[in-house]
């Protein structure tokens, strides 16, 4: 059973066919360092809450039943992937800067958890806290997971539309944001890059393409440089992430372990 340290990194909105058109040098080496796939699947709705539900909890939001950003308590509860680390005598933490997420992990499963208002701050700028705060506690504490989600990426999109310049200057300086971590923290750490949703026009939540289609990457010691993923769905990271740390998946989850 393998035991590595892993850092999950979420860009909310973020299109697989940005990543092309921004085409940030941190991206590419990711590609020919480890394993990526541009055509991994979310869940529908194509909404934030219930999108990352699904990839914390691995079941699709008629499972869980959060169909909306308004978090509802779990009718049949199942473990999400922090309480199954915190079974495994595991620690994580969060640092995140959309306040709707704090219900995706419950309280005692979280050794650390950080929220810089996006809409207090700017998400530009919460990006930047919460990276921050991100790289102070890895470096110092050497978690066996940390979640770093970072919002402004969302905010273009609605604000000026998905693919526009806007939009794609917060993908590059929430690329930007990704290599500092990742340059900063420990080199055996395992690093995950996905997004939650993608979008179109101003919006998301449909079955269209646009929305539904995200990419993932995945740098570890453990994974083969250059490696296709497909097919992968977003239920797939918490089972992935689990095998990583070394812990047993929940039994109800539904997606399988990618690496």
């Amino acid at each position: 059973m393998m035991n590595e340290k892993v850092l999950l990194i979420l860009v909310d909105g973020m299109r697989p066919d940005s990543l092309e058109a921004v085409n940030h040098p941190f991206t590419r080496h990711l590609i020919e360092t480890g394993a990526y796939t541009g055509q991994a699947r979310t869940v529908m709705p194509s909404v934030t809450l219930p999108c990352h539900m699904s990839l914390f909890h691995s079941v699709a939001p008629d499972r869980h039943g959060v169909l909306t950003n308004t978090y509802t308590p779990q009718v049949r509860p199942i473990n999400g992937l922090c309480e199954q680390l915190r079974q495994g005598k595991k620690t994580c933490g969060f640092f995140y800067n959309w306040g709707e997420l704090k219900d995706l992990a419950k309280p005692d499963s979280l050794a650390v958890s950080f929220f810089a208002s996006g809409h207090i701050h700017t998400y530009q700028k919460a990006n930047q806290m919460v990276t921050d705060a991100a790289i102070r506690y890895i470096c110092e504490n050497q978690p066996d997971f940390a979640f770093l989600y970072l919002g402004y990426t969302d905010e273009a999109g609605h604000g000026f539309g998905w693919m526009t310049e806007p939009y794609l200057q917060s993908v590059r300086e929430s690329w930007d944001c990704i290599e500092r971590v990742a340059r900063a923290i420990s080199e055996d750490t395992t690093i995950l890059v996905t997004a939650d949703h993608g979008g179109h026009d101003r919006s998301h939540g449909t079955d269209m393409p646009e929305d539904m289609t995200i990419p993932l990457f995945i740098k570890g010691r453990t994974v083969p440089a250059k490696l296709e993923l497909d097919p992968v769905s977003i239920l797939d990271i918490a089972p992935t992430i689990a095998r990583l740390i070394g812990v047993e998946a929940a039994e109800e989850w539904e997606g399988k372990a990618l690496v």
